[in-house]
């Protein structure tokens, strides 16, 4: 099976896949990809268990890599410039790493090679598990069951994302949380092994308040990506593509098009 994504616009022009995070899905790429798509041929892909790509209970590395290259050898210009943000940016540093004739140029927004702890992600996927989706009458109803375990508005509203109207009435999740809870102690791990490399040009991107990314984190990605530059959106959180979209695209259409 492949993978779904949504086509952005640019067709024609240089192509620029997109990944996105963990709980998300393309759309969260919608207005920033939309942006790029004026100098790019923008593909904004769904990774599985997210979106409308397909469900497995597998949800390990190299099944994502394949899934990747797989679509890329079907739906994607071979090679190609990829950028990935959070988990899927590890994806993409995968795809670099293993497959570096198939990217071009790397951007890695707000991850880094190395393990994680993310016991915030664990309660957020418990919050929507807790929701009993045979008995809810709205949206705001959702949102008002998982407000004492979610506190934050902003990630509320892209959690309540992944719900979806069911046409004959009723409910469901477009995002496999059986699966995300079952596989998230790997996901936060480092998918690189120590020999993995990409010698092209990379460009890692961290948001100033955000701590996944941060200055300690610039030996280990240079070992792995040895023509890494970095960037710091001193105003953004670990969504860069959102809290400072205009100075995102900007720099991603700067350093793409750089001879």
């Amino acid at each position: 099976m492949l993978l779904s994504h949504r086509d952005l616009g640019g067709a024609g022009l240089p192509p620029l896949v997109v990944l996105h995070g963990l709980l998300g899905s393309s759309r969260n790429w919608q207005t920033a990809g939309t942006e790029l798509a004026r100098s790019f041929h923008v593909l904004a892909v769904d990774l599985r268990n997210h979106g409308a790509s397909f469900h497995s209970d597998a949800m390990g590395w190299g099944a994502m890599l394949d899934d990747l290259t797989a679509w890329m050898d079907s739906a994607a210009p071979d090679p190609a410039a990829v950028m990935g943000h959070s988990l899927g940016g590890k994806v993409a540093m995968l795809l670099a790493c293993r497959h570096p004739a198939r990217v071009t140029r790397l951007v890695v927004v707000d991850v880094a090679p190395r393990n994680y702890d993310w016991p915030e992600r664990r309660l957020e996927i418990a919050a929507l598990e807790g929701i009993d989706l045979s008995r809810l009458a709205s949206r705001a109803e959702a949102e008002r069951l998982i407000e004492s375990r979610v506190p934050g508005w902003a990630i509320r509203k892209f959690l309540l994302t992944n719900l979806e109207r069911v046409p004959e009435g009723g409910w469901r999740w477009i995002v496999n949380l059986p699966a995300l809870r079952g596989a998230l102690s790997e996901l936060q791990e480092n998918p690189l092994k120590p020999g993995d490399r990409f010698p092209g040009p990379s460009l890692f991107i961290a948001g100033g308040k955000s701590a996944f990314l941060q200055d300690g984190d610039r030996i280990p990605i240079a070992c792995h990506f040895p023509a890494a530059e970095f960037e710091v959106f001193a105003e953004s959180g670990h969504n860069p593509h959102m809290d400072a979209r205009e100075e995102l695209v900007r720099s991603v259409r700067t350093f793409l098009t750089r001879a």
